[in-house]
C-alpha cells in the first residue's frame, strides 16, 4: 500500500483520535461494567484469607467502589459524561486500585497478598483500555506510588514490617508488570494505529469506487438512453428512404442501371435498418424493458419458413441447408418476434462460416420439459480459446483490417440474451475444420388447440392481400423483412470478371473493395470516363495492379487477404508500380488513420461517406498528374539512353583508331623486323656450318648455344606472324572444315605439352563442318588450348586430375564447339577485358596478349561468336558458335 501524504497522515491522525474518542468511552463503559460486577465477590477470598475478623470492613470497602463505578456507568451515558470520557477512563481502573490499596494499609501491608490484585488491575488496563503511552506511564506510577503508601502507612501504624525479602519481591513483580504494561500499551497503540490507517484508506478507496461505479451506472444509463432516442431517430429517415425506394421499384418500369441502383439503396437500407433493430433489443435487453409476449407458433411451419428465407443464399453459396422437425412439437407459446431473430442469427451465421458443397442443418426436438433447436454447420469452426468469447458483444475472432468476414459482433450476443430472457439457455460445441454446432433451450410450452373465428380469418386474408394494412402492421412487416434480409452479398454478385488488355484512349483504374455494392456503384460512376478494372481483396489489388499497371488505384482500408495498407505498401515497393497514384478509402477520418495511410505511401485519403464530385476532381487531378509524370519520364529515359549511344559511338570511334594507330604501327615493326630476322637466321645456319670444324669438345656448348638464339629467333618470327594477321586480315579461300581434323591437328601442335601430363576428353561429332578457314581455325584451337594448358599448370591438383574436355554438337541451327579446362579459370573482373588487343593476366614476357583478340577477330571474320563461362579456382569454358551452314 502506497504511503501517504503529510496532509493524508495528519487527517489519518485526527480521525484515529476521533475514534478513540469513541472506543474509551465504550471501554470505559466495560471498565465499569467490570468494577460493578467483579469487586463485591471478592469478598469470599477477604474472608478464606483473614476470616471474619475484617470482611465486614472490606465487603464496605468494595461495596463503595462498585457504587461509586455504577455511578460513574451512568454517567458516561449523558452527554457531560460522554465529553469527560477520557478523564473518567483514567479514574475508573483507579477505584480499584484504591480499594485494594486501603485493604493492604489495613491488613498485611507489604506483606498483604493482595498486591497481586493492582496487578490484575493493570492487566485489565493492558487489555481493555485502549491508553495512550503517556497514559499508561502515568497510571503504572500512580499505582507503585499507592502501593509504596499502603504499605508504608501499615508499617507506621501497625509497626509490622514483613523484611525487606518480601518488600523487594512484592516491588519486584509489580514494576515487571508495569513495564509490561507500558511496553504493551506502546505496541498495542502502533498496531491499532496502522489497523486503522489501514480500514481508513480501504474505507476511503471503498467511497472512491462506489462513486465511479455510481458514475458509470449513470454513463451506462445515458449511454443506454442515447443509443436507445438515437436508434429510434434514425429509424424515421430510414422509412422514410424505403418506403420510396419500394414505390419507385413497384410502379415504375426503370432501366437496368437505374433500378440496380436503387436496389443497392433498398439493400443497404434494409442492413442499416436491422442493425438498429438490433441494437435497439440490446438496449431493451441491458435495461429490462424487454417484454416477453406469448404467441402461438406451430413449429414445422414455422421451421419451413426460416429455411425458406435462407434457402436461396444457401443455394447461392452451393450449400445443403437441411430441416429436421419431431413430430410430437406441435404449436407451442412462444415469442415468435424473438425466436425468428434467433434463429435467422445462427442460421445465417452457419452460412457465412460454411465454405461451398458444406451442409447446414436445423433441427427442432423436444427433450423433456424443453423446446430444442440446433443449427449445425460442417464450416470451419471455432478454436479452443474463442469458444468462451463467442456470445460476447462486439466480439470477433479475427478482429482486424483484413478480415474476411463481415459483421458488428452483436448477432449471436443477441441470441444469447433473447433466449436467457425467455429462460431458456444457448451452448455451442465446434471442432476447428470440422464444424460447429449452437444449440437452443426453451421451456415447452403446449398451446391448447382453438378454432379461428371467420372474421378473424377474414381480417388476416385482408392483411396478406394488402387491401387495408395500417401503418403500424406495415412497420411489422418492414422489420421483420429486415430481419430476413441476408447479411450475405451473393456469390454471383461477389465475383469480379477477367480483365484482360483492352487498346483504350480512357486512363486505366483499378478499383479495389470486398463490398460489391461499393464496388458496383464506384464503377457505375466511373466507368464513363476511366476504363475500370476490379478487385475484391488487397491480393488481387497487387496482382492487378503489377498486370495491368493502371493510371490510378483506389483501395478500401479494410479488405480480406490484405488491407488496403498492406497493399499500398507492397504496390510502392514493385518498381513498375512504384509511381502509380494510390487513394484510400475509409470510413476512419482519424488524424491516426490518415497519417497512417500517408505512411503506407497513398498519395491521397478519401472519408466515406465522400462526395462523387469531389472523388471524380481528386481522381482527374492525380491521373493527370501521373501522365504528366510518365511522360516526362519517357523523355527523360529516350535523353538516358541517347546519351549512352552516343558514349558508346564515342568509345567505339577511339577504340577504331586505336585500332588502325596500331595496325600501322605493326605494319611499320613488321617491315623494320623482318630484314633483321633473315640477317640472323642466315648467320645462323652459317654458324652452324663452321661449327663443324671446331674441337669436339667445343661442339656441344657452341650447338646449345646457336639452338636457344634459334629458338629466339623463332619466337620473334611468331610475334610478326601475329601481328601481321591481327594488322592485316586476309580474306582468303573459305570451304566446309571437318571440326574433327581441326581439333585432331591443333592437338598436334601442342602435344609436347600435354603428353602424360593431362587428360584429354573428346565428344566431337562426326562430319559436323564449319564454314571458314582451315588453317585460321587451327590457329584459334591451338590459342585456347596454349591457354588452357598454361592455366592448368599454375593450379594445384588434390583428388584430382587436369583434364580438357572438347565437344562439338549442331543446336538451334549453330555449330557449337566448346573448350573447357579445370585449370584456375578466370577472375569475374576482367571477363569482359580479355578479348582486348596486349590485355593479358601472364606474367611479364610469357606473352604479349594478342592471342585472344586475334581468335576474337577470326570468329567474328566468320559471323560466329566466343562465349565465356568460368568460375575461378574450378574451371574455363569456351564455346564457339558458329551459323551452320
Amino acid at each position: 500500500m502506497d504511503r501517504v501524504t503529510t496532509t493524508d497522515a495528519a487527517g489519518v491522525r485526527q480521525a484515529f483520535e476521533a475514534h478513540e474518542r469513541r472506543e474509551r468511552i465504550d471501554n470505559t463503559r466495560i471498565g465499569c461494567a467490570l468494577v460493578v460486577f467483579l469487586m463485591p465477590p471478592g469478598v469470599l477470598l477477604d474472608y478464606a484469607v483473614y476470616g471474619r475478623e475484617i470482611v465486614g470492613t472490606f465487603l464496605c470497602l468494595r461495596l463503595l467502589t462498585s457504587a461509586i463505578a455504577g455511578a460513574i456507568w451512568a454517567f458516561l451515558y449523558t452527554t457531560a459524561g460522554r465529553q469527560s470520557g477520557r478523564v473518567l477512563g483514567v479514574l475508573v481502573p483507579l477505584l480499584p486500585v484504591i480499594c485494594i490499596a486501603v485493604m493492604i494499609a489495613l491488613k498485611g501491608g507489604f506483606a498483604s497478598p493482595y498486591y497481586a490484585g493492582l496487578n490484575l488491575v493493570l492487566l485489565a488496563v493492558g487489555a481493555v483500555l485502549h491508553w495512550s503511552l503517556r497514559e499508561s506511564v502515568f497510571a503504572v506510577m500512580l499505582v507503585l506510588g499507592i502501593y509504596i503508601s499502603a504499605g508504608v502507612f501499615h508499617a507506621r501504624h501497625f509497626t509490622e514490617f514483613p523484611g525487606w525479602s518480601v518488600v523487594i519481591n512484592n516491588f519486584y513483580f509489580i514494576s515487571l508488570m508495569d513495564i509490561i504494561v507500558v511496553v504493551g500499551t506502546y505496541f498495542q497503540n502502533r498496531a491499532r494505529f496502522r489497523e486503522f490507517e489501514l480500514r481508513f484508506e480501504l474505507d476511503k478507496n471503498r467511497a472512491k469506487l462506489e462513486e465511479s461505479n455510481q458514475k458509470l451506472m449513470e454513463l451506462d444509463q445515458m449511454k443506454g438512453r442515447f443509443f436507445a432516442n438515437i436508434s429510434h431517430e434514425l429509424r424515421t429517415p430510414l422509412t422514410l428512404l424505403i418506403a420510396p425506394l419500394e414505390n419507385m421499384l413497384n410502379k415504375f418500369t426503370l432501366d437496368e442501371e437505374t433500378r440496380g441502383t436503387l436496389l443497392t439503396m433498398q439493400a443497404n437500407g434494409m442492413r442499416l435498418l436491422k442493425l438498429i433493430n438490433d441494437l435497439l433489443d440490446l438496449i431493451r435487453l441491458e435495461s429490462g424493458k424487454m417484454v416477453v409476449r406469448q404467441d402461438r407458433v406451430h413449429i414445422e411451419e414455422f421451421v419451413r419458413a426460416m429455411a425458406s428465407a435462407a434457402r436461396q443464399v444457401a443455394e447461392d453459396k452451393r450449400l445443403r441447408l437441411e430441416i429436421y422437425v419431431a413430430a410430437e412439437l406441435g404449436t407451442v407459446i412462444i415469442d415468435r418476434d424473438k425466436l425468428d431473430k434467433i434463429v435467422l442469427n445462427l442460421i445465417f451465421n452457419a452460412i457465412k462460416f460454411t465454405p461451398a458443397r458444406g451442409k447446414v442443418e436445423l433441427r427442432a426436438e423436444k427433450q423433456g420439459d424443453f423446446f430444442t433447436l440446433a443449427v449445425v454447420d460442417t464450416g470451419m469452426g471455432i478454436s479452443k480459446k474463442n469458444l468462451d468469447n463467442v456470445f460476447s458483444r462486439f466480439w470477433q475472432a479475427d478482429d482486424s483490417s483484413k478480415r474476411k468476414f463481415q459483421g458488428m459482433g452483436i448477432g449471436l450476443a443477441l441470441v444469447k440474451e433473447l433466449v436467457e430472457v425467455q429462460g431458456g439457455s444457448v451452448e455451442v460445441q465446434s471442432q476447428e475444420g470440422k464444424g460447429t454446432t449452437f444449440t437452443v433451450r426453451l421451456p415447452y410450452k403446449q398451446a391448447e388447440p382453438i378454432e379461428e373465428k371467420p372474421s378473424e380469418i377474414e381480417a388476416q386474408t385482408a392483411v396478406t392481400n394488402g387491401s387495408s394494412v395500417t401503418s403500424e402492421e406495415w412497420l411489422a412487416n418492414l422489420y421483420r423483412r429486415a430481419e430476413m434480409f441476408p447479411a450475405l452479398t451473393p456469390v454471383q454478385d461477389a465475383m469480379r470478371p477477367v480483365e484482360v488488355n483492352r487498346n483504350s484512349k480512357q486512363p486505366s483504374l483499378l478499383v479495389a473493395d470486398d463490398e460489391p455494392d461499393m464496388l458496383r456503384f464506384l464503377k457505375s460512376q466511373l466507368k464513363t470516363h476511366y476504363q475500370v478494372l476490379e478487385a475484391s481483396d488487397g491480393q488481387q489489388a497487387v496482382e492487378k495492379a503489377s498486370q495491368f499497371l493502371p493510371d490510378i488505384i483506389l483501395l478500401d482500408m479494410m479488405m480480406p487477404e490484405k488491407d488496403g495498407l498492406q497493399a499500398c505498401r507492397e504496390i510502392r515497393a514493385h518498381t513498375p508500380t512504384q509511381s502509380i497514384p494510390i487513394i484510400l478509402l475509409t470510413a476512419r477520418a482519424d488524424e491516426e488513420t490518415k497519417l497512417a495511410a500517408l505512411n503506407a505511401g497513398a498519395s491521397d485519403f478519401l472519408p466515406k461517406p465522400f462526395s462523387t464530385t469531389e472523388l471524380h476532381v481528386r481522381i482527374k487531378n492525380l491521373v493527370e498528374s501521373h501522365q504528366y509524370q510518365r511522360k516526362l519520364s519517357r523523355q527523360n529515359q529516350t535523353l538516358e539512353s541517347t546519351i549512352e549511344q552516343l558514349k558508346e559511338t564515342e568509345t567505339q570511334l577511339v577504340q577504331t583508331e586505336k585500332l588502325a594507330s596500331l595496325g600501322r604501327l605493326s605494319a611499320g615493326i613488321i617491315h623494320e623486323i623482318n630484314n633483321p630476322l633473315n640477317f640472323a637466321a642466315t648467320g645462323l645456319f652459317t654458324l652452324r656450318k663452321k661449327g663443324k670444324f671446331m674441337a669436339a669438345e667445343q661442339q656441344e656448348e657452341f650447338a646449345e648455344v646457336l639452338k636457344d638464339v634459334e629458338e629466339g629467333i623463332a619466337r620473334v618470327k611468331n610475334i610478326v606472324s601475329d601481328l601481321r594477321m591481327f594488322s592485316h586480315p586476309e580474306t582468303e579461300s573459305r570451304d566446309q572444315v571437318e571440326i574433327a581434323e581441326v581439333v585432331g591437328s591443333a592437338l598436334r601442335f601442342v602435344s609436347n605439352e600435354w603428353k602424360d601430363r593431362v587428360q584429354v576428353e573428346q565428344k566431337i561429332s562426326e562430319h559436323q563442318t564449319i564454314w571458314a578457314n582451315k588453317n585460321k581455325l587451327i590457329q584459334v584451337l591451338v590459342n585456347l588450348l596454349q591457354n588452357a594448358l598454361d592455366a592448368m599448370k599454375r593450379k594445384n591438383y588434390e583428388g584430382e586430375k587436369p583434364t580438357l574436355w572438347l565437344e562439338s554438337k549442331v543446336e538451334n541451327n549453330l555449330s557449337l564447339l566448346t573448350i573447357r579446362d579445370n585449370g584456375c579459370g578466370i577472375e569475374p573482373h576482367v571477363l569482359d577485358k580479355i578479348f582486348d588487343p596486349f590485355f593479358t593476366t601472364k606474367d611479364v614476357g610469357e606473352g604479349m596478349g594478342l592471342g585472344l583478340a586475334i581468335c576474337y577477330r577470326i570468329v567474328q571474320e566468320y559471323d560466329g561468336r566466343i562465349v565465356v563461362r568460368s568460375e575461378p579456382g574450378k574451371f574455363c569454358e569456351f564455346t564457339l558458335e558458329f551459323p551452320a551452314k
